[in-house]
């Protein structure tokens, strides 16, 4: 769900104010498809109404943050706001701060939020969060309205405002600036080191991803426990795109302890998640399939590439558009200059 405009990613259309970090970055590993699984996987129901045929790349709506709610369930409703609970009162709560109508809100910084599956917090009225791609963990947040939006401004707010806002009052500025140092007065957040994979499973949005969810879910985990690899896997509610299902999103950390650790499963060396070319990035993919799940695990949890074909789009951790800066860098390889080309008409008599 996008907080500034409260609909969700795929029906979000907003120009994002880019920086040189975007031009500054070396090129992006990446593979043209899938390999093949060396073993056996599980199978979907065949009658999933999955578009196989549309392309992938850039069909993810850009975001600033996503702020990951931990609500201990497998489900929600449709829309997540309308749950009950401690996880319904936060996105409720977020929603008047940075929303549309809301006191911060910023259509040039988009702030996704999503309910997950991981375990919500013990304390009544309080939440636990994660927040990518900064890849930090907040435990124990109150849910009042005075603690969220200094979480917003401590934590969401842009950190460079787009020109647009050059002729707001200087007090309007500040109001939708990030200030860190407030950060403060909050629960302390804890990095997150390992890799944490995200797989849509909102049934009571869309059966094609409460279908595919699970099934990947599990899969994902038993890859990673084959090759020893430490890291989160959960169901989460609505990305966009539930006719790609399944949709996964990867967040790989900027730094580690390492991502693959020496265990009776593994024969694998350690392999240190920041050497990798993704490090600190979300990458988004769609249209998998179980018999996927291994080849994402090995080419971009390990190895840092990305998948071409199963590709939607993706955030580095400076916050440029990794789904664009691919898309570029595949069109000078073949030889365009990746800009619009128009062919001409002729003209009627």
């Amino acid at each position: 769900m996008a907080l500034p405009c409260w609909r969700s990613p795929a029906a979000l259309a907003i120009r994002h104010f880019t920086t040189s970090a975007y031009r500054a970055r070396p090129s992006i590993p990446y593979i043209e498809t899938c390999p093949s699984p060396t073993c056996s996987c599980a199978t979907p129901p065949p009658d999933l109404d999955i578009d196989r045929k549309s392309p992938l790349l850039n069909t993810m709506a850009f975001y600033s943050s996503h702020v990951l709610v931990c609500t201990g369930k497998e489900d929600w409703s449709s829309r997540i706001e309308d749950d009950g609970g401690e996880g319904g009162d936060f996105i409720r709560g977020l929603k008047g701060i940075v929303g549309k109508g809301g006191e911060a809100f910023d259509p040039f910084n988009n702030i996704m939020a999503t309910a997950s599956s991981f375990p919500a917090a013990t304390k009544p009225s309080t939440t636990d969060l994660l927040l990518f791609p900064s890849f930090k963990r907040i435990n124990g947040l109150s849910n009042d309205r005075d603690t969220l939006s200094t979480f917003a401004t401590a934590f969401l707010k842009a950190k460079r405002l787009h020109p647009f806002h050059n002729d707001l009052a200087p007090e309007q500025q500040k109001v939708l600036m990030r200030d860190d140092s407030v950060a403060s007065s909050l629960p302390p957040t804890t990095p997150i080191t390992t890799p944490t994979i995200l797989i849509c499973g909102h049934g009571g949005r869309d059966q094609r991803c409460g279908v595919m969810g699970p099934i990947l879910r599990d899969e994902f985990r038993k890859q990673l426990e084959k090759k020893g690899i430490q890291g989160d896997v959960g169901l989460i509610s609505h990305i966009g795109g539930h006719k790609y299902a399944g949709n996964a999103i990867l967040y790989l950390p900027p730094t580690s302890s390492k991502a693959i650790s020496q265990t009776p499963a593994s024969s694998s060396t350690d392999v240190d998640v920041q050497e990798t070319g993704l490090a600190g990035s979300g990458i988004w993919y769609g249209r998998v399939d179980p018999l996927h799940v291994e080849g994402i695990v090995e080419e971009t949890i390990v190895s840092g590439r990305i998948i071409a074909d199963l590709f939607r789009g993706g955030i580095t951790k400076e916050g440029a558009n990794l789904g664009r800066m691919l898309e570029e860098q595949m069109a000078k390889e073949k030889g365009e200059d990746g800009g619009l080309k128009l062919k001409p008409k002729a003209r009627r008599p």
